[in-house]
């Protein structure tokens, strides 16, 4: 791991996104994280969802190692210790999952990486903040009531940070719902990667994408 957990989570906090992101292809997928690095993006989730997709991970950390080396590689939909495990050895700087699952919690507690669990309720939120989960996920975000979700969830618990994945729009519109709401950061997938551009290989456009959001989320942060 080339960065700590209070690197990992101030860049989190900072930036208020994360591109989620995967494919198969070590090539297409290391076209995207540049494209993505270069729109400004310092948070990259890469998503734990093909066959060997860790081989693909493994690839794509050491070339950002190199090519990218300010960007903060993590994992995405993992929902055991195992699969946890594996991807930290393989560098791994934070381990989400769409679900909260305790055993992951201590393998990344026992390593001091970032574990953000998917949530559905505040109880859950409250039981992964228990087991020491600074940012708890609530996933899937536009399914769960939208923002008024958070706002409801941060009223009695200030204290939460909270990062909303699933249905996420790159839109001014729904980029300030979501902060004004109080979330800490927004994971975001196929709005940032349409599969036309990533067809089409125009990286150039999913670096105008990232840029456009992440200049929403800071204007939209200041003015809250």
């Amino acid at each position: 791991m080339r960065f700590n957990k209070i690197q990992v989570l101030a860049a989190m906090s900072q930036t208020g996104m994360i591109p989620v992101f995967y494919n198969k292809d070590i090539d297409i997928a290391k076209n995207v994280v540049r494209a993505c690095h270069q729109g400004g993006v310092l948070v990259f989730e890469f998503t734990n969802r093909g066959d060997f997709a860790h081989e693909v991970f493994g690839e794509l950390v050491k070339f950002c190692s190199v090519e990218c080396p300010e960007i903060i590689v993590g994992v995405g939909s993992v929902v055991d210790a195992p699969a946890a495990a594996l991807y930290i050895q393989l560098g791994a700087n934070f381990v989400v999952g769409p679900l909260f699952n305790p055993e992951v919690a201590k393998v990344c507690n026992r390593r001091l990486v970032p574990y953000i669990p998917g949530c559905g309720s505040v109880s859950e939120i409250g039981f992964a903040q228990e087991a020491g989960c600074d940012i708890c996920k609530v996933f899937p975000a536009a399914n769960l009531g939208g923002p008024s979700f958070v706002k409801n969830i941060k009223a009695p618990m200030p204290w939460s940070m909270i990062m909303v994945t699933g249905g996420i729009e790159a839109t001014y519109e729904n980029l300030s719902a979501w902060i004004k709401a109080g979330v800490t950061c927004l994971g975001i997938g196929s709005d940032l990667f349409p599969d036309s551009i990533i067809r089409a290989k125009e990286w150039a456009e999913i670096t105008r994408l990232c840029s456009d959001a992440l200049a929403i989320i800071k204007q939209v942060s200041k003015e809250s």
